[in-house]
């Protein structure tokens, strides 16, 4: 399969996810190969790299006990190059105390086999630090 051919299909699988996530139906970490690793890139304390079962038990799971609505995503750009997928989105939803949580992100997913294999997260952590030192998960 050439390049290009790869990259559109890996872009439309991404943007897919996407689109069940802000549909409420799914989200991107259906893609998420077992071997799948997740940096968080920043200084906040969650700042690291994941293994994907970790950053599912440590991050996205905690993250939605904390939330009284799920978050939703608004893609403003989604970008190929070879294997890599390239997600600039806001993503807006209501904690848990009541107060709104806003933040803008960009993930690269690096694709292989119609799986992420790596992926990198650049976002506001002093906005995820606040937001998550306030606001209590559900038990």
């Amino acid at each position: 399969m050439s390049s290009h051919v790869e990259t559109q299909e890996n872009k439309a699988l991404v943007q897919a996810s996407f689109d069940r996530w802000r549909a409420g139906t799914g989200s991107p970490f259906e893609l998420l190969s077992p071997e799948t690793d997740w940096t968080i890139v920043g200084s906040s304390p969650f700042s690291k790299t994941y293994s994907r079962q970790a950053f599912l038990d440590e991050v996205i799971h905690p993250f939605n006990a904390r939330m009284a609505t799920p978050l939703v995503p608004t893609v403003r750009g989604l970008y190929g190059d070879g294997d890599m997928v390239i997600i600039l989105f806001d993503a807006v939803a209501t904690t848990r105390d009541g107060l709104p949580y806003r933040n803008t992100y960009t993930w690269y997913f690096r694709m292989k086999d119609k799986k992420v294999v790596s992926a990198i997260a650049f976002f506001d952590t002093r906005e995820f630090d606040e937001f998550w030192n306030r606001v209590s998960p559900a038990p």
